[in-house]
């Protein structure tokens, strides 16, 4: 089971067409104007001395480096001759700089030469190569040039001498996973299996004993038990891999490491390792994941707390978290062929990913919370800037989730939006063209055409959001043929189509959009008596701006300060009102919003009380929901996606 690559997918519809518009027009360049700005593509020549601005940041290869797979993404789509001049000097640039023995790392060579691979742990060198290495790759993919991805190799062929458990080597691994990803990826590129051994070496090496990183820091001169996080759980080095059975720490290093997991899975035929994977995705869907697939709770440790701890107003959710679920999920289908990982790359695609990246392209978020008071807003960068990239790279490439070819029998169709796809089934060449207004719309009308009569299987997923015990929920036609007895032919989320195709063949799926109203988990008490509302895969919210009532009452309230401010949507019921979908297709780049009557709690007759016997009055007030991953686009105010019931 393989995706269909991203440059056989264009996609021509009114939401993500946009976005990836945006995405190559905006996003891309103006990342390349920040990081030659803040000194992270001036590096890269040596041109600027360790000490004429702050150091280096240790992490910052990995900035240019998602960039720059980013950058190759958009350059194998359309073609910019300028996008290509930037990349060839990042990539001139890093084979210059090279070291003879293949190392390679801006922070390093500029501010401590003499401490290379000392700070496995924290320093993020094998982290940073990872993500060259990856970029190295994509780069040579789009374009056919050799510059970087020579000078990837040699870099890799450096950190296979230097780690491993050979005689003389060093027993290590890093604290941020990655690495694993890129060699994984390398070797498959290249056909050279000794970089997926070395990948499947630092899987099974993290968190043996006696513990590397006791070692490493007692070599420096520290104290094991002087590390801030206090476990090494935080890094998922607290057993080995093959012995855990819970997400824990960090939430972008997991998911990180466990998609690396799930390659080495499927690619070794690894069914304990499987196992694990299945066993650490239950824990984290079930017990430690916010409706939008936001994942980490704590911006303590970016990361996790424990089970059903999910604070709405201190979420951290990280975007890069989102990201990394996706490519988690992608993997995890590829082995199982089980629906449930799809349904998750859909709903991180439409909430937990795109609310990190605002409207126009030039603004992130980092942390991505479910309630704010209203100073939670993007920001054009951060110094430790591993979103703004990640999102950039994601979205270039989006068509190849769309998209599954089981060898040359069957395509799997995942994701639905108005597209074209050209592949290869069974000996033949077929375009799958999309036409629907999906999300906003269920009806999915799919033309197939084959440059000959061709029989093969097509697999449509049927979200998990449809309600199956309505018979209405779906229905499913070709060529005006209706499928009778269609829910049992369900099976792990997919509907099979095993037949004979022709040219101007039509299939059309209908999928029911009800507004639903959801509910978390008893044990979750911070929604507990409230309730979130979402249609289709988009999860809903509320903001202060759509509500003139409750944003002139706080604006009288803030006078005496803008902190002493009480918080209003806080004061709203849902009740029993039903909100209806409205499509504006003028507003926040065309949505669908939910509009109907709530209540809010009165205050009228309280001016000069605080606490008394009589129970609260309430009054009607008209709601507007917006998706998710829209809020923050407008004029600052509160946001909550959890709404009292």
């Amino acid at each position: 089971m393989k995706s269909i690559p991203f440059t056989q997918v264009t996609l021509t519809d009114q939401f993500w067409a946009p976005r990836q518009a945006t995405n190559r027009e905006v996003t891309i360049p103006s990342q390349h104007e920040i990081m030659r700005r803040t000194g992270r593509v001036g590096l890269w020549n040596w041109a600027l001395k360790p000490n004429e601005f702050n150091p280096p940041h240790r992490f910052w290869d990995s900035d240019v480096g998602k960039w720059v797979e980013a950058a190759s993404y958009s350059l194998a789509t359309h073609y910019d001759a300028v996008l290509d001049a930037q990349v060839d000097a990042i990539a001139n640039h890093i084979s210059r700089a090279q070291l003879p023995d293949g190392y390679f790392n801006s922070h390093y060579q500029n501010v401590k030469p003499h401490l290379c691979w000392s700070n496995l742990r924290d320093d993020h060198e094998l982290y940073c190569a990872g993500h060259l290495i990856e970029a190295a790759v994509a780069h040579h993919a789009a374009t056919g040039k050799r510059t970087l991805l020579d000078a990837m190799i040699r870099f890799a062929d450096h950190i296979e001498q230097k780690f491993g458990r050979g005689a003389g080597q060093w027993r290590g691994y890093c604290g941020h996973p990655e690495i694993e990803l890129a060699l994984i990826r390398l070797g498959q590129h290249t056909g050279e299996q000794r970089y997926i051994k070395l990948a499947q070496y630092f899987v099974d090496e993290r968190g043996q004993l006696p513990h590397y990183y006791d070692f490493e820091a007692r070599r420096r001169g520290h104290d094991p038990r002087d590390y801030w996080a206090k476990t090494y759980e935080y890094v998922q080095a607290h057993k080995p891999v093959r012995q855990q059975t819970e997400v824990t720490g960090h939430a972008v290093r997991g998911v990180y490491l466990y998609s690396a997991m799930a390659d080495l899975a499927a690619l070794n035929h690894d069914t304990e390792l499987l196992h694990i994977n299945e066993t650490l995705w239950a824990h984290l869907v079930r017990k430690r994941m916010y409706l939008t697939t936001g994942i980490g709770t704590s911006a303590h440790n970016e990361g996790y707390t424990s089970d059903y701890d999910l604070p709405d107003e201190t979420a951290y959710a990280e975007t890069c978290a989102a990201i990394g679920l996706i490519f988690w999920a992608q993997r995890m289908f590829h082995m199982t062929r089980d629906g449930q990982y799809t349904d998750m790359i859909e709903r991180a695609l439409y909430n937990g990913f795109l609310s990190g990246i605002s409207l126009d392209g030039t603004e992130y978020f980092y942390e991505n919370p479910l309630a704010s008071r209203g100073p939670h807003r993007r920001q054009a960068w951060f110094d430790c800037a591993c979103c703004p990239p990640n999102i950039a790279r994601l979205l270039a490439s989006l068509g190849g989730y769309f998209y599954s070819a089981d060898g040359d029998s069957g395509v799997w169709v995942h994701l639905y939006a108005q597209s074209n796809a050209k592949l290869q089934v069974a000996g033949a060449e077929v375009q799958i063209s999309q036409t629907t207004n999906y999300p906003w719309d269920g009806a999915i009308q799919l033309a197939i055409t084959p440059n000959q009569p061709t029989h093969f299987a097509i697999n449509l997923r049927i979200p998990a959001w449809c309600d199956l015990s309505d018979d209405d929920a779906v229905t499913l036609t070709i060529n005006q043929s209706k499928i009778e007895n269609l829910k049992a032919k369900i099976q792990k989320g997919y509907v099979c189509i095993d037949r004979e195709w022709h040219a101007g063949d039509v299939v059309t799926l209908n999928l029911a959009m009800p507004v639903q109203t959801m509910y978390a988990h008893p044990h979750a008490r911070h929604m507990l008596g409230r309730a979130a509302l979402q249609r289709g895969p988009v999860v809903y919210t509320f903001e202060q701006v759509d509500h003139p009532e409750i944003d002139a009452a706080k604006a009288a309230a803030a006078k005496g300060g803008a902190a002493n401010a009480p918080l209003m949507l806080d004061r709203i019921a849902l009740g029993k009102a039903t909100l209806q979908p409205e499509h504006r297709p003028d507003f926040l780049g065309g949505v669908t919003v939910l509009r109907g009557n709530g209540w809010l709690a009165d205050d009228a007759d309280w001016e000069h009380t605080l606490y008394r016997p009589n129970p609260l009055q309430r009054r009607k007030i008209e709601l507007t929901a917006v998706p998710y991953c829209v809020w923050a686009n407008r004029a600052p105010g509160e946001m909550r996606v959890w709404m009292r019931l």
